[in-house]
């Protein structure tokens, strides 16, 4: 019977009896029998997707030959799939001692990345997370399977020190050489063969003269000392903040990396980067400029705090950190180092536009009523651009910047959300920006806050300057005359909060990711200017 045929009907059996161990060991055999090897696999996760769901519901008494059948179904897969092998290798350790099962959760999409390099859909990743999170262990799993898959293919690991390389040379040893890992089951034909831990290089099955893994730190000699056929480790070239702080030591690392490290991969070598970001001009933040357009590089963020100002990181069995943790290290950070060490969010502080220290800030409005409230609106264009709305109590010729609307979702859903500000906060006059959709964005808008009983009367305006040179020259006045809420009035996560970041990330030395608030707060000050153009001044006639 055809190969395919029998597994449908083993299939069609499970589905109607999914708790049946003996079906079960019938696919799991027939994974194992096909020539197919790709087809194996495949159906190889269907026996754990059955088995998963026996454990949960089935018979207790079949629980220990149901992990028996887990533990081989994921021998199987363990030599060509990553996350098999991460489960695997660790099998019989206590749980609360493995690595990979208790943040596997958070993991999954950074090993699938993994395998998509070593499976030739990607050729180069980049993965930026806080320190703890289990970035560079992860890396030094990935390297021991990448050794045990491809015995007779050399690989290099680098960092910025030797002493993070031989963290990495011993992470691979005990690996490879402790039982507690599962290592020999998965490449029994991969055995140790030697070490020489002066030059931090490991050879499996034989003597190579490039060895199956040689680690050294940047900067060190690799003169005739390896190539890189399978991959390319690169984790934390930059050593810290006072480093990525100059320019002139990043342009020299970036020449070290090009020079030492990716000189000696060969055509098809693989190439990762684990990195804490510190600069836009780190290794990583270069390759992101090359290559960030390709669909053969993938480029992975995981902030501490996500979006809801929520923990990316409990990990089970208390190995993670939670919400609070990173709260508390924010408190004890400047903003600056807590997001490039947590959020991952590098900025170029000496090129910084607008630093948090010079920037006027109030805890409330003045007494009285102000003597205009005014608005602009740089509206929402297409992909990840923001619409930004800042809200201005005027008190003569201070600005008080007291609510906003800085918003990258659906325009539907930001036009609703600008219109209500307006209403909300009451304001008289407010300016859009008429270049694509503005326009037609404004019109509607004008339409929904007279529905509501709003007064704003909306202007347009088509904007010719260059918009960095707008930014650039409009900066004293949004200094000078402008405050902005203390920091202990908004949340990071709000509007406020996104607009406080993106206003003192903007950078005059390098390439910036955001520039919608910035370019807001130039077109404030043009139509604050204009309107002040506009005041009458009452004074003695002359005789």
């Amino acid at each position: 019977m055809d190969n395919s045929i029998l597994a449908e009907k083993i299939r069609a059996f499970l589905e109607r009896n999914p708790c049946d161990l003996g079906a079960m060991e019938d696919l799991f055999g027939l994974c194992r029998s096909v020539d197919d090897q790709e087809f194996g696999h495949r159906l190889n996760k269907e026996v754990r997707r059955y088995n998963a769901e026996a454990l949960r519901h089935g018979n207790r008494s079949q629980i220990q030959a149901l992990l028996d059948l887990q533990k081989r179904s994921l021998l199987f897969d363990a030599p060509v799939e990553l996350d098999s092998y991460l489960r695997y290798v660790e099998w019989d350790r206590d749980r609360e001692k493995r690595f990979y099962l208790p943040r596997r959760k958070v993991l999954y999409p950074v090993v699938q990345t993994l395998q998509d390099l070593m499976d030739d859909k990607l050729d180069l990743a980049t993965i930026s997370m806080p320190p703890g999170t289990g970035k560079s262990t992860l890396g030094i799993f990935f390297l021991s399977w990448i050794m045990g898959r491809w015995p007779d293919s050399p690989n290099l690991a680098s960092a910025h020190s030797g002493l993070l390389t031989r963290s990495f040379y011993d992470g691979v040893n005990q690996i490879i050489q402790d039982p507690e890992y599962l290592y020999a089951d998965v490449f029994p034909e991969s055995k140790l063969y030697a070490t020489n831990s002066k030059e931090e290089t490991i050879d499996l099955v034989k003597f190579h003269r490039f060895s199956t893994l040689t680690c050294r730190a940047i900067g060190a000699s690799l003169t005739g000392a390896t190539r890189c056929e399978k991959l390319l480790y690169a984790d934390d070239l930059v050593s810290g903040i006072e480093e990525a702080m100059s320019r002139e030591r990043m342009d020299k690392l970036w020449m070290a990396y090009t020079n030492d490290l990716k000189s000696r991969k060969k055509e098809g070598a693989k190439e990762l980067h684990i990195a804490t970001r510190w600069s836009v001009h780190d290794p990583i933040g270069r390759l992101e400029q090359e290559y960030g357009g390709s669909d053969r590089a993938k480029f992975i963020v995981l902030p501490a705090l996500n979006d809801d100002g929520e923990s990316n990181f409990n990990y089970a069995y208390g190995v993670g950190f939670g919400k609070e943790y990173f709260e508390d290290m924010q408190k004890n950070l400047d903003d600056a180092s807590f997001r490039a060490l947590y959020q991952n969010q590098p900025i170029e502080r000496e090129g910084l536009l607008y630093s948090e220290d010079e920037l006027r800030r109030y805890f409330e409005l003045p007494d009285g009523d102000p003597d205009a409230i005014l608005a602009i609106c740089d509206t929402k264009d297409k992909g990840t651009d923001y619409a930004f709305l800042p809200v201005v109590y005027q008190y003569g010729e201070d600005y008080y910047l007291d609510d906003c609307i800085c918003d990258n979702s659906a325009p539907g859903v930001v036009e609703a959300r600008i219109s209500s500000c307006l209403v909300r906060n009451k304001v008289h006059m407010a300016r859009f920006e008429s270049n694509s959709a503005g326009g037609r964005v404004a019109q509607n808008i004008q339409k929904e806050v007279k529905q509501q009983g709003g007064r704003t009367h909306i202007t347009t305006k088509f904007s010719t300057a260059n918009k960095e040179t707008r930014i650039i020259v409009n900066s004293p006045w949004v200094k000078e005359h402008c405050l902005f809420r203390d920091s202990s009035l908004y949340v990071r996560n709000s509007d406020y909060g996104r607009m406080m970041w993106m206003l003192t990330s903007y950078t005059m030395a390098g390439k910036n990711k955001n520039d919608d608030v910035p370019d807001g707060m130039s077109m404030l000050a043009d139509f604050a200017q204009s309107l002040e153009g506009g005041k009458v001044a009452v004074f003695k006639r002359p005789v």
